[in-house]
């Protein structure tokens, strides 16, 4: 995957389309990766993540989360990127396919307000490596302004 070229297309994306982008930028990334089976953005609103925009073959039974629940809920909580090698081993999992083995979230945050996240699982154990973080870090940075005015 070529981070840097990805970035560069989410970057003329939301100058040239704004909020509209964004189910552009979710559908980029899905088809940039073959172990990203499946993107969300969660939104927090009200003390709970809504599911926004998604991509995947098909969707999930999770579209509202309390804070504080679940893999998703725990990241939105803390604003720490939630790494999960094997979502199987971790009690926190709220399970969504079965097909599902492994799971990062990223927080996105305004002005060190988390506001929403990215959501990826993946059918690959162990799928998610260090350039994942920092490049999906950085998407989330790139996001932030855009959701915050959603």
């Amino acid at each position: 995957m070529d981070y840097d070229l990805l970035k560069q297309k989410i970057i003329i994306i939301l100058d040239e389309k704004k909020e509209k982008g964004l189910q552009e930028i979710i559908d980029l990334l899905y088809d940039s990766a073959d172990y990203y089976d499946w993107i969300g953005i969660y939104i927090i609103k009200d003390n709970f993540l809504h599911l926004g925009l998604w991509q995947g073959k098909q969707p999930t039974e999770h579209t509202k989360i309390p804070i504080g629940t679940g893999v998703c809920g725990s990241a939105a909580k803390t604003g720490k990127t939630e790494k999960i090698p094997d979502v199987h081993a971790d009690k926190r999992y709220l399970s969504c396919f079965v097909s599902t083995k492994s799971e990062i979230v990223v927080p996105i945050k305004y002005e060190e307000k988390i506001i929403g996240e990215i959501d990826i699982d993946s059918n690959t154990s162990d799928a998610f490596t260090k350039q994942d973080v920092i490049f999906l870090e950085s998407i989330a940075d790139m996001l932030s302004k855009h959701i915050h005015n959603l």
